[in-house]
Parts: structure tokens; sequence; C-alpha cells
């Protein structure tokens, strides 16, 4: 067994001072909102930073529904505790991401409140993160996009002026470091392998790549904050191409997905894939409201 054994890091090498093991957001590693000053900070618009939260916890609590789906189909056993737990993480950032919005438009919403019983034109997460997982190379190759974008702007907002989103950013970014990490190896194993994997691999990052551009079409919301994702897209792009051009792959030239109406899943607008994964996500709590376990 070889030291980057998943259970290892699962188990032993991931353990807590208690020896507790750590196996998601959360859980084994100390809050990381302890004793952040979580008032709306001066010249930050309350509404602008809910709905930026919004965005970003919607991405990554759709990707961590996506994410989940893999257990019990994953090639291997380990695959599905990896996929499961990078899911898991992503649901954390979800959590804190999700109640900050609640706390800064001064509706006190929760989490909860925002997660079960939003409606489907009400999400706020790109569409790149809605897509059916398709193969495991699909979904591989979503990780990589995903992942790398979304590590290089949790950088960038690791100095923001919100110190909530600040501190999210700077305890995700190291996830996210993983993630990325993660996606990254199995695109090389896929892309350098046989004939087949390559060619899977090489249609799934052909299938996502025209997701991928919204992820750095700034949003107004967005501009406001003072955060420009179309600035990440050259250092990204880069280190996409790194990983593409050693797994032996090609870097796809398909255009973007065409926005309806100059709207895209900023705006509301989703493809038809998001309204099926949120009655999924959301049966029990709306079949049981008001319910707790």
């Amino acid at each position: 067994m070889t030291d980057d054994h998943v259970y290892l890091h699962l188990s032993e090498a991931a353990a807590g001072p208690e020896g507790e093991a750590r196996w998601a957001y959360g859980t084994g590693f100390a809050d990381p909102l302890l004793g952040v000053d979580t008032s709306v900070p001066p010249g930050v618009d309350g509404a602008d930073l809910a709905a930026y939260c919004l965005m970003l916890g919607d991405d990554a609590l759709v990707l961590a529904q996506r994410l989940i789906e893999w257990c019990t189909r994953a090639p291997e056993l380990e695959e599905e505790v990896a996929l499961a737990n990078l899911g898991l993480d992503l649901l954390g950032q979800a959590r804190h991401l999700l109640t900050r919005a609640g706390q800064a438009d001064g509706s006190d919403r929760t989490e909860d409140d925002l997660a079960y019983w939003r409606e489907e034109h009400e999400f706020r997460n790109v569409r790149l993160v809605e897509a059916p997982n398709g193969d495991f190379a699909f979904s591989i190759a979503r990780l990589l996009l995903f992942s790398t974008a979304r590590h290089a702007l949790y950088l960038r907002l690791a100095d923001h002026a919100d110190p909530v989103l600040a501190a999210v950013a700077a305890r995700g970014a190291k996830e996210l470091a993983y993630h990325q990490e993660y996606a990254a190896s199995w695109t090389l194993r896929l892309g350098d392998g046989t004939a087949y994997s390559a060619a899977r691999m090489q249609a799934g990052l052909d299938a996502v790549w025209p997701l991928l551009d919204e992820l750095f079409t700034p949003h107004a919301v967005e501009l406001r904050l003072g955060v420009d994702p179309s600035c990440l897209r050259d250092g990204v792009l880069t280190s996409l191409a790194a990983v593409i051009g050693e797994a032996c792959l090609t870097v796809p030239t398909i255009p973007p997905l065409a926005r309806v109406g100059g709207r895209a899943g900023r705006d509301g607008v989703h493809t038809e894939a998001l309204g099926p994964l949120l009655a999924e996500f959301q049966v029990l709590a709306r079949a049981h409201p008001g319910a707790t376990w």
C-alpha cells in the first residue's frame, strides 16, 4: 500500500489530533469562520454580496450532487470514496456560502431554505456543473475544468473585503488544489493509456469545453464587488493546456455554448438537466417540510 492510497488519507494520514478521520469539509478541522466578523463590511453592498455568494454556492451545491451520483457507479470502489469526498468538500463550501447569502441580504434565510426551497429559475449556477455526468471521462473533464478555474478564483477571493467570503475562499482553495490534482491525474491516466481510453477522454473534453467560457464571463454583480473572472481566463487556459498536452490529448477549439437571449446560468437560465437534478435533491425536504434529522 503506497503513501498516497486513498484509504490512508481517509484514516491514518488524515486523522486529526484526536484521531478523528477528516472525511469532509468541516469535520476534523477547525471551523474556517471561527472568530470571523459576519457583519457586512462598509463599502460592500449586502444585496450584491448575497447574490454573488448564491452564484458560488449554487455552483458548489449542484456539482456536489453530480459527484455524489457516482456512488456505486464509479470504475473502482476507491474512486467512489474519492469522488464522494470531493462532493462533500463542495457541499461544505456551499453550506457556508448559502448561509452567508442569507446573512448578507438581511433575509436570514438558512442554507436549507436556499438549497431546498428555491425553484429552478432562482438558481444561479453555471451550466457546466448541471450537465448530466455522462461517462467517467466526461465527469473527470468537467472536474478538471471547474476545479482549475475555481481554484484560481478562490486564490483571488482570499483577499476579498468581505471576511467571510475571504475565509471560505482561503479554505476552499486548499481543497480545490486537491480536486484539480485528482482530475489531472485521471486525465493523464486516460489520455496516455490505451487508444480507447484516450478517445473517451478526448470526447469528454470536447463535450465540456463549450461550457467553460461561462466561468470567465463577468456578471454585473461580480464587477460591482471588484471581481472580474475574465482576468483568470488566460492563466486557467494555460494550466489546462499543460495538462491536456501532457496527456497526449488536444485542446478543444469548440465555441462556447450559446447564451439564451444574452442570459445564462448566472441569470437563472439553465439547461433541461437542472430541473430533474433539483427534483431529486429537494424531494425529501419538500415531502417532510420542517423535519429535522
